[in-house]
């Protein structure tokens, strides 16, 4: 991956005959300077990221990017400082990451991570999140080592609840999956978060969105045809990862991608037992009216906020079947070697 840098070479005969004027160095290399920011100039707090936080340990760390923990300076407040080293961001990548941060700056929702602002220097952009202590959803269901009916239902309610936010915003996701869903807090108390917003497009009243994106597991039938779709594509994932949390693997399993892809353009699911056998019937319908083919007929996040199985009284509240942290195990370990997004 190459720098941002749009200084052209001289011939060489210029080069030998022309001796720059220091000051148009100086003004040149500014200007280089300018164009390399990847931010908007009005976004950028001022002065570095150390200025102002305390950066702490390590909490992550991607293909180019680290993330820390920080501590505001003046106060006990926690951050997550994600370190972006620009020198491996590739240009066409520039656009997305644009993309990413002004959604960021657009929204603001319990259930949604939090940008709280932006720092950049020459060599590294920094985004100052909000902390979220719990991780990655799907581990720490893992690491509690029960989950409920009820449990499920109270994160769902939630991702729905986000989703619903983003789409009265304008804004699709389209890239819903465990790697995006944070958490913090335990039992009745936790807290979901909807995290990475690189595939996200702000779309107007009726408007198709176009762009294959996605991944594997999680992307809606409309996608995979190539044709035009809209924010129905979130509803879909959203009930592939209802059905994940229930059960502990995904309704689409093949051998092979194609096959994969197959089973997904012609919804082919179904609820085997015994892993089923005690989930409720509305949490079936709920998923039912979800994981469904056609996009016109998916509930829209609102439609699912009023579903009867998130609005019911009565939900199962004993732990899902006995292999449920077994089998959600076996299916994150899958996870770290499936492929990228599309």
């Amino acid at each position: 991956m190459g720098c941002f840098n749009s200084k052209e070479a001289k011939p060489r005969d210029e080069q030998t005959k022309v001796q720059p004027n220091p000051n148009e160095t100086t003004a040149k290399t500014a200007e280089v300077r300018a164009e390399e920011k990847i931010s908007s100039a009005q976004d950028i707090s001022i002065g570095n990221v150390e200025d102002h936080y305390i950066v702490g340990k390590e909490l992550g760390r991607g293909a180019f990017s680290v993330v820390r923990e920080g501590t505001k300076k003046g106060s006990s407040e926690k951050v997550a400082l994600k370190y972006i080293e620009k020198k491996f961001v590739k240009k066409k990548h520039i656009e997305q990451l644009r993309r990413e941060i002004d959604i960021m700056k657009k929204v603001s929702h319990q259930n949604v991570l939090a940008l709280k602002e932006i720092f950049e220097s020459d060599s590294h952009l920094t985004l100052v999140m909000e902390l979220v202590t719990g991780g990655e959803l799907f581990y720490k269901i893992v690491e509690r080592g029960s989950f409920t009916e009820k449990d499920a239902r109270n994160v769902v309610r939630q991702v729905c609840a986000g989703v619903e936010y983003l789409h009265s915003q304008g804004i699709a996701h389209r890239d819903l999956k465990p790697e995006n869903l944070l958490c913090s807090g335990e039992g009745d108390d936790m807290i979901i978060k909807i995290a990475d917003f690189g595939l996200s497009k702000i779309f107007g009243a009726g408007e198709a969105l176009e762009t294959s994106c996605g991944t594997p597991d999680y992307v809606a039938p409309e996608v995979l045809t190539g044709g035009s779709y809209d924010n129905a594509v979130d509803m879909w994932s959203i009930g592939v990862i209802t059905y994940i949390l229930l059960c502990g693997f995904p309704p689409f399993y093949a051998s092979s991608q194609n096959l994969l892809f197959e089973k997904i353009l012609t919804a082919d699911y179904d609820f085997p037992e015994p892993e089923w056998t005690h989930v409720s019937d509305n949490a079936k319908n709920f998923i039912r009216n979800l994981i469904v083919k056609d996009p016109d007929q998916r509930h829209t996040a609102k439609k699912c906020l009023e579903d009867a199985w998130i609005t019911g009284s009565e939900v199962n509240q004993s732990d899902l079947h006995s292999h449920f942290a077994e089998k959600m195990k076996k299916y994150n370990d899958q996870r770290r070697n499936a492929q990228p997004a599309m």
